[in-house]
């Protein structure tokens, strides 16, 4: 397509690059009128349910299905609209996909791929407001118009002698509005997942802490150089070039790399051999980044690779805003409770659950039981790719298990009880790191080496 090479505001009565109000308002920035979506969300959260009682009681027939699409609707249109931390919790909860009901995950899936885009006067006016010019000045070429929109910021497309670049600009007030977002949140999210506050809080903090990373733009940018130099050995991965002169605190270029998303990938019916290179590439990177690195790129969901067929199969890997640095112990820890010999020895199993706060001194004999018990069924089975030199990621019986598992888990009255959170904090995106990856090598349905002894 064409790009213009003039600056459009400059046509405007307004100042050049200034947006009009309209476009500012779009976007609710301030805690006021965050909190005053987020209570409307609320209050018409609380309608549906009303209206959903009200006809069962009237005799009519209703289904939970159609409460939880209505609510979805909702919720995703309250989050998409507040950007920033809210949608990134919503990607976070997208990927998994057993905890949310089919309405709540089918609708959150959409932000990992597009959500509505700022209006290109605002965009124009993070460039003044950073560099003291619009972008046509500072590139060759700019798209006005995003060319994805995600949680925290959208990307443009750009060119600058000759070289296509993706230009992402942070959304206005996001590292402002995180910490009230997260306050704010928290009642509608424990209302409709139906979890209480202890439960979360540990959660919620960790969450905090990587949001407020991910508004760093200059801190993606060391870790993004950083990475790819650690992994550039790794093949079949890509990784864009950074350009420190053309990026900022709310402005970050790259170069645009080639590919498609996951959805748009398989839709081209790539052959097996093409989906398996691909993930043993993304096998291969994260067990690098695990093992050698000890940090890991804890953002996996489909919007932050770009697939490509040339060459047997290619990864082009993005977005590194949400890195977790893994403590030495913790990395022990966690690679101790996926091994063979410690699932064969239950002494040695409770002697690690009981240094990760899983098992406490004063846990009642039922319940250190019950918890050895579904830990051991757990790790059994989330661990079992760690331990196969192969395995097959395209079996449908694998993802079933542990969508079953996750179930059981839910139904059991006896955990579900205990309100108070469990475990190592750090856990909490080394497990989301892995079930995003489990997701994207379910969806290729690879089958990779693992590297485990035969």
């Amino acid at each position: 397509m064409s790009e213009p090479t003039h600056d459009p505001a400059a046509d405007a009565p307004r100042p050049a690059g200034e947006p009009d109000a309209g476009s500012l308002a779009s976007l609710p920035t301030s805690k006021v009128a965050r909190a005053t979506r987020f209570a409307k969300t609320g209050l018409k959260v609380g309608a549906n349910y009303v209206k959903h009682y009200a006809k069962r009681a009237a005799g009519a027939e209703v289904r939970p299905e159609d409460l939880h699409a209505a609510n979805a609707a909702e919720l995703y249109g309250a989050l998409s609209e507040m950007k920033g931390s809210v949608l990134k919790v919503a990607q976070m909860l997208a990927m998994e996909k057993n905890i949310l009901p089919a309405a709540y995950a089918e609708q959150f899936a959409q932000a990992q791929y597009q959500t509505p885009p700022l209006s290109a006067p605002l965009v124009i006016k993070v460039f003044r407001d950073t560099f003291g010019k619009s972008p046509y000045e500072l590139f060759d070429e700019f798209e006005p118009q995003a060319r994805q929109a995600a949680s925290i910021g959208q990307v443009h497309f750009a060119r600058k002698n000759g070289c296509p670049l993706a230009v992402k600009v942070q959304y206005p007030g996001v590292a402002a509005s995180i910490r009230s977002d997260i306050r704010l949140v928290k009642p509608i999210a424990l209302r409709v997942l139906g979890l209480d506050e202890a439960t979360v809080r540990p959660y919620l903090e960790e969450v905090e802490t990587r949001l407020l990373e991910e508004t760093d733009y200059a801190l993606e940018l060391r870790r993004g150089q950083q990475i790819a130099q650690a992994s550039a050995q790794l093949p079949h991965l890509e990784f864009p070039g950074y350009y420190p002169e053309l990026s900022a605190a709310r402005i970050l270029t790259m170069d645009w790399l080639p590919g498609q998303h996951l959805r748009e990938f398989l839709a081209t019916e790539p052959p097996q051999a093409v989906r398996n290179q691909l993930g043993q590439a993304l096998w291969d990177f994260y067990m690098h980044q695990l093992h050698t690195l000890r940090q890991v790129h804890a953002d996996p969901h489909p919007g932050n690779f770009l697939l490509r067929a040339e060459h047997g199969g290619t990864v082009g890997v993005l977005d590194f805003g949400c890195v977790k640095t893994i403590p030495a112990e913790v990395h022990r820890l966690f690679t101790a409770l996926l091994a063979p010999e410690t699932l064969a020895d239950e002494g040695r199993l409770a002697a690690l659950l009981t240094e990760a706060g899983v098992l406490r001194p004063a846990d009642a004999p039922a319940l250190r039981e019950l918890y050895l018990r579904t830990l051991h069924d757990s790790l059994t089975l989330v661990g079992r790719p760690f331990r196969q030199p192969h395995f097959d990621f395209g079996d449908p019986a694998f993802m079933q298990a542990l969508y079953a598992l996750g179930d059981d888990l839910l139904q059991q009255p006896e955990l579900r009880r205990q309100r108070e959170p469990r475990g190592s904090e750090h856990f909490i995106y080394l497990n989301r790191t892995y079930v995003g990856l489990y997701a994207l090598l379910t969806e290729l349905k690879a089958d990779v080496r693992t590297g485990a002894p035969a």
